[in-house]
C-alpha cells in the first residue's frame, strides 16, 4: 500500500518556521543598515565598543552565575530530603516552588525594598554590596520553579534511597551523599537548570532596574529607546546566545562520565 505524503504536517512545520525565521531575518538585515547605501556590521561594533554594554553584561554574568549557585545549593538538598524523608510533603514544595510563576517580580522586589530599605532593620539597599545581594536573591526566587522541576526530575532517575543506604553501609555521612553520590549523578539535570536560569536572569528587567542595577536586562530596553540599529544586532546576539546555551546544555545533558562537554563535537574520527 502506497504511503500517503505528510502534506498537513510539513505544512503545519513550514509555516511555523517562517513565522519564527522571517521576523529574524528582517531583523538581521535591518541590523546591517547602519550605515546608508550599505550593509555593515558596524551596529555589532557599536555595541561591543561600548563600556555601558561590557559592565552590564558582566555584571549579569556574574549575578546570574551565583544565583545559580546559591540555587543549586538550596535546591538539590531539599529535593533530596523530601523524596528520601518526606515523600508526602512532596506536592507541597512543590507547589511552593511554583509561587514565582504565580508571583510578579514587581511585587517580589517593592517587597524587598519594603524590608530592606533604608528605614528597616537591615537596609540592605543603603549600600552596593547590599543591592547586588538583594538582586541575587530575587534571581533564585525566579529560577526557582525552573531549577527545582530540572533536579526533581534528575532525581526521579536514580534510585535515591538505594544509593543512601549503600552509602550509609560504608560509613559515609549524609554530606559526603550529597556531594559525592547524588551531585554527580544529577549532573545534566543541574546543568539543565543552570542554563535556564542563566537565560531567564540575564534578560530579567524589573527587579534589576526598581533596584537600581547595571545589569543587562536594563541596559537592553534603554537600548531600544535611545538607538535604532543597536537593538536589533543586540537581539540577533541575544538569539546566537541562547542557541550556544542550548547546544551545550544538550551536550552536557547527554555526556559520559568522564568525557569532557566538547569531546562529543571535537572527537576524530579513526582514519580508513
Amino acid at each position: 500500500m502506497k504511503r500517503r505524503f505528510p502534506f498537513w504536517s510539513w505544512a503545519i512545520v513550514i509555516a511555523a518556521s517562517l513565522y519564527f525565521f522571517v521576523p529574524l531575518y528582517a531583523a538581521f538585515q535591518f541590523s546591517l543598515q547602519m550605515k546608508r547605501g550599505e550593509l555593515s556590521f558596524a551596529a555589532y561594533s557599536s555595541v561591543f565598543q561600548s563600556d555601558v554594554f561590557i559592565n552590564a553584561l558582566v555584571f549579569s554574568i556574574l549575578a546570574s552565575g551565583a544565583a545559580i549557585l546559591f540555587g543549586a545549593i538550596l535546591v538539590v538538598p531539599t529535593a533530596y530530603w523530601v523524596r528520601l524523608k518526606l515523600p508526602k510533603l512532596r506536592p507541597v514544595v512543590e507547589f511552593i516552588s511554583l509561587l514565582p510563576l504565580i508571583i510578579p517580580s514587581v511585587v517580589l522586589v517593592f517587597g524587598q525594598i519594603r524590608m530592606f530599605g533604608s528605614n528597616s532593620f537591615l537596609p540592605l539597599t543603603s549600600t552596593d554590596w547590599g543591592t547586588n545581594i538583594l538582586l541575587v536573591i530575587g534571581y533564585v526566587v525566579l529560577s526557582l520553579p525552573y531549577m527545582f522541576r530540572s533536579v526533581d526530575n534528575g532525581m526521579a532517575a536514580i534510585d535515591i534511597a538505594t544509593l543512601t543506604e549503600a552509602a550509609e553501609s560504608l560509613g559515609a555521612t549524609r554530606f559526603h551523599i550529597v556531594t559525592g553520590i547524588i551531585y554527580p549523578n544529577i549532573r545534566a539535570a543541574i546543568v539543565s537548570g543552570a542554563f535556564l536560569t542563566f537565560s531567564i536572569c540575564l534578560g530579567e528587567f524589573a527587579i534589576a532596574s526598581l533596584l537600581n542595577r547595571n545589569a543587562f536586562g536594563p541596559y537592553m530596553v534603554q537600548l531600544g529607546q535611545d538607538r535604532a540599529y543597536e537593538p536589533a544586532a543586540l537581539a540577533i546576539m541575544s538569539f546566537a546566545l541562547t542557541w550556544v546555551l542550548m547546544a551545550l546544555m544538550q551536550g552536557a545533558a547527554n555526556r559520559k562520565p568522564g568525557q569532557g562537554l566538547l569531546t562529543r563535537f571535537t572527537k576524530k574520527r579513526p582514519m580508513q
